[in-house]
């Protein structure tokens, strides 16, 4: 049976009480799992060249996302050791399991405190010192996602986890918010195989437009796991919200999730004249918009040395 996992990421707008309702509702909808984010305003690097950004001719060259304008918004989206705590409490009180996204190597012993499993992020897919550190711990599973990541990068992430025996799950990924399905690349999944017998979609494309016809698809294809951010807001209240599913579309991916391929099948049929679309190569070149997110997501967050120099994921420096 493939696993669901709700991504609360962000969409609790910093209040506990939203985390909460957002716990239950993702639970009441069938999700196997909710998950929130482990990372912190104060560990957003300033990397001036994106602050101004860089567009030549009609091509942009660097991602324009001032770093006053960032740190100001996730300011008021921080949740603390303590309120990681009470997130484990509402999911038991709930019953569904509780995932976290390690952005840095600081947050590592903290997780390892109180998760029992830990996704990271395909930005730091391959952020090997994070990989590496993850792997000492005793976490149980360990899920990996994979957009905007080069093959070489993968291949090694996977030897770390062997090597470490390890559990763990790969999610392709595409890195474009929100993705259009024609981007979608699921056969990605097959390349992924070769690597884990545990693999899933992490889900970005806009029910609103597409439905879950990208769920669906991936179900119909089979897959272990599927990951959808979720919200219980309007769509317009918080920065994932357009890629986002609210408690109705959730409930229908969990059904999918169950479904046999025949019913799967007819949810397609109904919903896009030509599923093949989705389909596109195990093997591909990124788009511009998923390399320029690469550049910027990667190293978006850092620790910091006694010093206060900044240690990102894949350095090899005492974190303080």
């Amino acid at each position: 049976m493939t696993k669901i996992i709700a991504e609360l990421c962000q969409n609790h707008n910093g209040d506990i009480k939203i985390l909460e309702e957002m716990v239950h509702a993702a639970s009441e909808a069938g999700a196997d799992y909710a998950k929130i984010q482990s990372l912190h305003s104060d560990e957003l690097t300033h990397r001036k060249r994106f602050d101004d950004g860089l567009i030549e001719g009609n091509k942009v060259k660097v991602i324009k996302r001032p770093y006053k304008n960032e740190y100001d918004r996730l300011k008021k989206l921080d949740l603390s050791e303590t309120d990681h705590i009470k997130f484990i409490e509402y999911c038991k009180k709930y019953n569904i399991k509780p995932l976290t996204t390690i952005f840095s190597l600081g947050k590592v012993e903290m997780v390892n405190k109180y998760f029992k499993e830990v996704k990271i992020s395909s930005f730091d897919c391959a952020s090997h010192r994070l990989i590496k550190e993850i792997s000492n711990k005793n976490f149980n599973h360990i899920i990996v996602s994979t957009g905007a990541t080069f093959n070489r990068e993968i291949q090694k992430t996977s030897e770390i986890l062997k090597k470490a025996n390890k559990s763990f799950s790969l999610l392709h990924c595409v890195s474009i918010y929100p993705t259009p399905i024609e981007f979608a690349n699921i056969t990605r999944i097959n390349y992924l195989k070769n690597f884990s017998s545990n693999v899933g979609v992490s889900d970005h494309s806009n029910p609103e437009i597409n439905k879950n016809i990208v769920a669906a698809v991936s179900f119909y294809l089979g897959i272990d796991v599927l990951e959808k951010h979720f919200t219980i807001l309007g769509k317009d209240k918080t920065k994932d919200g357009p890629v986002s599913a609210n408690s109705k579309q959730l409930r229908e991916i969990v059904e999918l999730s169950k479904s046999n391929k025949e019913n799967i099948k007819n949810y397609i049929d109904e919903n896009i004249s030509d599923y093949k679309i989705l389909l596109g190569s195990e093997n591909r070149d990124m788009t511009d918009v998923e390399l320029l997110n690469r550049d910027y997501y990667q190293g978006r967050f850092a620790s910091k040395d006694k010093d206060g120099n900044y240690i990102f994921n894949w350095e090899e420096q005492n974190v303080q």
